[in-house]
């Protein structure tokens, strides 16, 4: 089961927040009256405690910097199963916790990031990388991008066995807004595509492009949408009866 912890994080200062409110402004001054040397209530008292500490973490994890934590293969092998990275809420703009409203502009999201976002079929964060722009016209065939009519640049690496699927794939180092990056695909065949994104909306592809649901299967993600920038690995914990370790700590291209 799914937990949506920012929004469980806002209800929770919201709350406290009103119980809080609500006893300086109506409650505490008529128990003081009663009894000078009443104490609060043990609600209030704990309100009054968890609000000022949950509202640092709330406005930390909206506005500047959020965990996450990679679920899947599909920015493999940018990013593995159990990577833990730093979100940066800032690099987009400011948006309304739980909501989702852009209350200040800062920057947009530029070819090449590495971007967490929720996709229109599902409620939970997905990342990928950004492939197309609002405006763009852009064209998958022969599993090459091409993007107002300009194929992105590849170089071949190498070619391996998958150990989990025993399937040969291929490492290829892409170039896209000026970030070179690994690539890994097989030597499937799969159908041209084409896309033309309209204002607000961004083409998404994993870096492990034939084990990545994205916008090839779901659609461009929406700006509206959008939760901000990956920028780094902080620690790495592997499935299972692990430690976590700090040997995967780098900046995320």
């Amino acid at each position: 089961m799914d937990i949506d912890l920012p929004a469980i994080l806002f209800w929770v200062v919201l709350g406290c927040g009103v119980v809080w409110l609500g006893d300086t402004l109506l409650l505490r001054r008529r128990r003081l009256e009663k009894d000078p040397e009443a104490d609060d209530p043990t609600l209030v008292e704990y309100a009054k405690s968890f609000f000022p500490v949950l509202l640092l973490v709330l406005i930390l994890r909206s506005f500047v910097a959020e965990p996450y934590q990679i679920p899947s293969e599909s920015m493999v092998p940018t990013l593995h199963v159990g990577d833990f990275i730093l979100v940066n809420k800032y690099a987009y703009g400011l948006r309304l916790p739980v909501f989702g409203t852009k209350v200040m502009d800062v920057g947009n999201p530029q070819r090449g990031d590495v971007m967490v976002f929720i996709p229109p079929h599902d409620p939970r964060y997905f990342i990928k990388r950004v492939i197309g722009l609002p405006g763009d016209e852009v064209r998958y065939e022969g599993k090459a991008l091409f993007i107002n009519g300009a194929r992105l640049p590849y170089k071949f690496v190498r070619e391996f066995e998958d150990r989990r699927s025993r399937m040969n794939m291929r490492e290829y180092t892409e170039s896209i807004g000026g970030v070179d990056h690994t690539i890994y695909r097989n030597g499937d065949t799969e159908r041209a595509r084409n896309w033309e994104l309209g204002p607000g909306d961004y083409l998404m592809m994993g870096d492990n492009r034939d084990k990545s649901q994205d916008s090839r299967f779901w659609g461009p993600a929406r700006e509206e949408n959008i939760v901000g920038k990956a920028v780094a690995i902080w620690t790495h914990k592997p499935p299972g009866w692990h430690w976590p370790t700090f040997a995967r700590n780098q900046w995320i291209r």
